[in-house]
């Protein structure tokens, strides 16, 4: 059903249309983005001295949307020219033409009345089978309808993106009364398996799950800072990362958001609910409103809660002082509970320290987490038809590293109860009703099946088949062998998974030694091999804590052997006479670029940052990167007329600035992906479509690539290279180091002194790379940069 949507159109072209349309281009769909007619000439319009019934007056406003997406940080495309896969219009003119498409978003202003009057206007051109949906972030999916034709009612759903469209994985889906089923299934599967969302069936309630959820944890924790006198930065030091949660905590997120628009989310559910408590919380304080009355609405004022100032020595960020409503420096807090928590590993371990920790901002975090699950248990059922789409929606829609029921598993969830009602908390009855019977938890893995609370009663997780857990595989003793930085795992139909888990997923002797022995082990037993795991990041390159301590003890042949090791285990990769895939995703740098490199293919996810950025670290790539690229510009250059110089200066200046892509799609336009390689925009099947891929090899019969040979520019390329890397020196752009790199660089990936056009093997460019990089192990600055990349995480220029 997901084919089925190839069409859309976007009614509404502010900042949240225009990256729903762009991200319905990033995956193939095209759209029509729609908005109102202009009624005044711009300055710019006026001297070309056309008029309002001019086209590009009449499309403007969606015309300029378009145009901006490229410039919006963080970027909305996958790809800057996927933009073309908009088209511009204006609901006078072209509302008709949404007879064409499969399904239209109405993304226009927060307003009943204005939705339901274009809602009116959509059906007088709408047909049967054509899905609409309202992107709201609260207002009722029913109350839009009504007076909506009964057939028009069936394929009328809520479909809530939540912003940025391209990077939040929450779509919460919200069927009305009358929406047909067959609707809600076609939607959810097009948004999962198309647009990458994780989706949850959300009630008809005001803001839904998350924001329901999100905006009350919002406010009990500014009540509690009130009521308790804490500062804004104590306040965000407790409820950020220390709590599982973004770094971005309670006030940087309300100055991201903007407090004006929170006051509107906050003031929907005040507008609905009934007396009583829940409204009194959603009405939002007075200080709010005074903030939004200032004009003091967040980061797209210049102030909210934080406030950055230039100054001679840079920028600072001031904090707001409530008590006195102005700005001051701001102070990091200190405590035995923010200390503990810092340096737990893991979410669970980090709220278990910060509640352990018995001092102020430790019974704030109670305050806050005591309020919040309680909440959260008052209204599954209400809102959602279960604690687990409520523990997604949180984790998906507000970057929770844990749901409210997970964390209060996480916490002790009898030994929390028994606290909460001494403290005069009112529990809901089915939650004392479970821990009376016995239960422990809300979820329960058994038999290596994850069971969760449901109805009085535990019930196995609803998953997709299509969605393969590695750790679940593990439970399962799908191991088929191990050690400390990887394992191979059966996955089924004689395919194995390589899975990095070493810290960071770092490339060390261990990883290079499993992915030897998994070849041998698919050789003998499997017919296939992914290369894929469930970390983070899929690998942040090679171990450059060994390289350094062996290159600060002159071991020169230990670090001779390091690097040939990589380079041999890289070509087993190659010229393995089984299939093999790769399937990166997020940060794929360094080492973990040349590991994918030699695969007969990559299914990437769509968010994967990739890059050989070696010369980050003042050495060049030696694992087969440069030979690698290398031989991808010979390949699709194969007759000798071709000049390969541009090409190669092109890849010079990708590998010689540590480009990194922004996406997948951006990373096939560098070269570092193949026209056949494949982008998945959801990475939970991202495992299941590398097995689909490896399988489709085995199918066809595989036949293993022949060695072949490398045409390279040689010395007078090489020479080119050189010369633009001097201009860079020249100009200030680039360091006497770098230039340093930059020669290696260029002998390396030109293929050294032979004459142009020369064919070299792959072994041969190898050496040049091990050649290289073992000079430049031995240069001081490039300890130093190495050195300071571990310890401070960022490149240093020198």
């Amino acid at each position: 059903m997901a084919a089925n949507i190839r069409k859309a159109a976007v009614i509404g072209s502010g900042v949240m249309g225009a990256s729903i349309a762009a991200q319905l281009a990033n995956v193939g769909i095209s759209s029509l983005l729609l908005d109102i007619v202009p009624t005044t000439l711009t300055p710019d319009e006026e001297a070309k001295g056309v008029s309002l019934e001019h086209p590009a007056v009449r499309n403007r406003l969606a015309a300029n949307a378009i145009a901006k997406l490229p410039s919006l940080k963080p970027s909305p495309l996958y790809d800057d020219s996927f933009a073309s896969r908009i088209t511009p219009g204006n609901i006078e003119d072209h509302l008709s033409q949404i007879r064409n498409v499969d399904w239209v978003i109405e993304v226009v202003v927060e307003n009943l009345a204005v939705k339901r009057e274009l809602l009116r206007k959509i059906e007088e051109h709408w047909k049967p089978g054509i899905v609409v949906s309202s992107n709201t972030s609260g207002i009722s999916i029913n109350e839009m309808a009504e007076g909506c034709g009964e057939l028009f009612k069936t394929h009328f759903l809520g479909t809530h993106f939540f912003n940025p469209p391209r990077y939040m994985k929450l779509m919460e889906v919200i069927p009305g009364e009358n929406t047909d089923s067959d609707i809600v299934a076609r939607i959810v599967e097009a948004s999962e398996r198309r647009l990458g969302k994780g989706v949850v069936i959300a009630k008809d309630t005001p803001n839904f799950i998350a924001n329901r959820i999100g905006t009350y944890g919002l406010l009990v924790t500014l009540q509690a800072m009130v009521d308790k006198g804490f500062t804004v930065e104590e306040v965000d030091a407790v409820t950020g990362p220390a709590m599982g949660r973004p770094k971005s905590a309670t006030f940087r997120t309300l100055d991201l958001v903007g407090l004006d628009t929170f006051v509107h989310v906050a003031n929907n559910v005040f507008d609905k609910v009934d007396g009583g408590d829940e409204k009194l919380i959603f009405e939002p304080p007075q200080v709010l409103k005074d903030m939004v009355s200032r004009g003091w609405i967040g980061e797209k004022a210049g102030q909210g809660f934080y406030k950055k100032i230039k100054g001679e020595q840079g920028s600072e960020i001031l904090s707001l002082d409530l008590s006195t409503m102005e700005y001051s420096g701001s102070k990091k807090p200190a405590s035995a509970a923010l200390e503990a928590a810092k340096t737990a590993k893991g979410a669970i371990n980090k709220t278990k320290a910060l509640l352990g920790a018995k001092d102020r901002y430790s019974e704030l975090a109670w305050e806050i987490l005591k309020k919040t699950l309680v909440y959260s248990a008052s209204k599954v059922g209400e809102i959602a038809g279960s604690i687990a789409d409520i523990d997604k929606a949180m984790r998906w829609g507000f970057n929770w590293e844990l749901g409210p029921f997970e964390l209060w598993d996480a916490i002790g969830l009898a030994k929390s109860v028994e606290r909460m009602e001494a403290e005069g908390t009112v529990v809901p009855s089915w939650v004392k009703e479970w821990v009376a019977a016995g239960n422990s938890s809300f979820f329960l893995k058994e038999n290596a099946k994850l069971l969760y609370f449901n109805d009085g009663k535990y019930r196995e997780m609803d998953q997709s088949p299509e969605i393969i857990s590695l750790a679940t595989l593990k439970e399962q003793n799908k191991v088929i062998r191990g050690n400390g930085g990887a394992s191979l795992i059966d996955i089924g139909n004689g395919v194995a998974c390589l899975e990095f888990h070493s810290p960071n997923n770092a490339i060390g002797s261990d990883i290079l030694t499993m992915i030897q022995q998994s070849v041998d082990e698919v050789r003998l037993n499997y017919d296939a091999l992914i290369i894929a795991n469930e970390g983070r990041h899929f690998c942040v390159g090679a171990n450059i804590m060994l390289l350094l301590m062996e290159a600060q003890d002159e071991e020169w042949d230990e670090v001779d052997r390091i690097i040939r090791q990589f380079q041999n285990t890289m070509m087993k990769l190659k010229h393995f006479e089984k299939p093999v895939i790769a399937a990166p995703h997020l940060m794929t740098l360094g080492g973990g670029v040349e590991v994918c490199l030699p695969a007969d293919e990559v299914c990437a996810y769509a968010e994967t940052y990739y890059g050989l950025v070696e010369v980050g670290v003042g050495l060049i790539p030696a694992g087969g990167g440069c030979k690698e690229m290398a031989l991808r510009i010979s390949r699709a250059n194969p007759k000798p007329e071709i000049d390969l110089q541009p090409f190669i200066n092109d890849m010079f200046m990708t590998i010689g600035t540590a480009k990194v892509s922004t996406s997948a799609n951006d990373a096939k336009q560098l070269g570092y992906f193949r026209p056949s390689d494949r982008v998945i925009a959801n990475r939970d099947y991202l495992i299941y479509e590398a097995k689909q891929s490896a399988l489709r090899f085995v199918q066809a019969g595989y036949d293993v690539a022949p060695a072949e040979k490398i045409r390279v520019v040689g010395a007078d390329g090489k020479a080119v290279l050189k010369l633009g890397a001097l201009a860079m020196k020249q100009s200030g752009y680039i360091s006497d180091h770098d230039l340093l790199i930059a020669g290696k660089l260029a002998h390396v990936i030109a293929g050294g002194d032979v004459p142009s056009g020369t064919l070299v093997t792959e072994q041969y460019m190898l050496d040049l790379e091990r050649e290289a990089f073992l000079s430049l192990c031995g240069e001081p600055k490039t300890q130093q940069r190495m050195q300071h990349m571990l310890a401070k995480g960022k490149a240093l220029r020198n």
